[in-house]
């Protein structure tokens, strides 16, 4: 209306009119944009479905904090509850941290491996009940639990160099079918004690070198190394090849351990399980099957004794066929 546009606010200032000005089509085009497709339920944020995929990944991640004995090389382990943690920490198993809870009662056990702690060098971390739960995948752990470290296994080729590189006959104890830790660490501390240079485990159906198998071998493993070969009867084979005999331990050998002839020569021996013995496949790739005599009385003996009796009778025809 003629007059009005001198009103305040009649009249519009340049560049704020509304609607449509030049160069908008880029601006019209992309509201007409759209948004995709919709996404699949476990994707939608607030979802049952999405809760549900959340709760299962969780559980994997708890699950990997706390494997199973005898796992594949390279994993980690948790040791948890105030016994198995202070006669760990007593072992001096490697240990990567202690975690303890928040606002713990105290006991002789906690304060003994909060106290061996400090001395070896591990650290302490306090944290909560809940990401105790996590960590032990809800197990009881009384508000204490140990990380170790993976345990870096030797290649089985390694042993032979190094048993060389010392100067003394190659001696190497293979184990197989050997499911129980506390067995695995009984032969590593025989094979210790009667000075072979190393221990060869398979991947699969054995033991690993948790902290069980360390507690039992009483420091040992930390002086001899392990070896995790992919195929046990595939690295006998390579022993062959680098000069060592293999002698097999089994109830129905040819002739008793004693009377074998070779015990001097470089060595690998291979013990079996206390049910099963060697696999078919292990005992095919010895050079000679022996047996150790024991009474009627008993049937067999486990692994770690095995071990022990056999290093002991090839130490002793080693020293006998030195010369004087």
């Amino acid at each position: 209306m003629a007059g009005n546009s001198r009103r305040k606010g009649a009249m519009r200032k340049e560049g704020t009119k509304k609607g449509m000005v030049v160069g908008s089509g880029g601006q019209r085009r992309r509201a007409l944009k759209g948004k995709g497709p919709t996404p699949a339920a476990k994707d939608r944020t607030g979802h049952p479905k999405a809760r549900q995929a959340a709760a299962a990944a969780a559980k994997g991640r708890t699950n990997r904090a706390a494997p199973r004995a005898g796992g594949r090389a390279g994993s980690a382990e948790v040791v948890f509850g105030r016994n198995a943690v202070v006669e760990a920490m007593r072992a001096e198993v490697p240990a990567k941290t202690l975690h303890v809870g928040e606002r713990l009662d105290s006991d002789p056990r906690v304060r003994e491996s909060l106290e061996l702690a400090v001395a070896q060098g591990v650290p302490i971390l306090e944290i909560s009940r809940a990401e105790l739960d996590r960590i032990c995948g809800g197990g009881v752990h009384q508000g204490l639990a140990l990380t170790l470290p993976p345990y870096t296994y030797a290649h089985p080729d390694d042993l032979v160099i190094a048993a060389h590189e010392t100067g003394q006959t190659p001696l190497i104890v293979a184990v197989d079918g050997v499911t129980d830790p506390r067995n695995l660490g009984a032969v590593v501390r025989s094979a210790a004690a009667f000075g072979a240079h190393g221990v060869v485990i398979p991947e699969r159906r054995s033991a690993g070198m948790t902290a069980g198998a360390w507690k039992t071998s009483a420091g040992a493993a930390a002086s001899t190394p392990v070896a995790r070969a992919t195929n046990l009867a595939r690295a006998l084979r390579s022993f062959q090849e680098a000069g060592l005999f293999v002698v097999g331990l089994d109830g129905e050998g040819e002739t008793t351990l004693d009377a074998a002839d070779v015990l001097d020569q470089p060595l690998c021996l291979v013990v079996g399980s206390e049910d099963s013995g060697m696999s078919r496949v292990v005992a095919e790739a010895c050079d000679l099957v022996v047996r150790i005599p024991i009474g009627d009385a008993v049937e067999s003996l486990n692994a770690g004794v095995a071990a022990g009796v056999a290093l002991y009778e090839i130490t002793r025809a080693r020293a006998a066929s030195e010369p004087r």
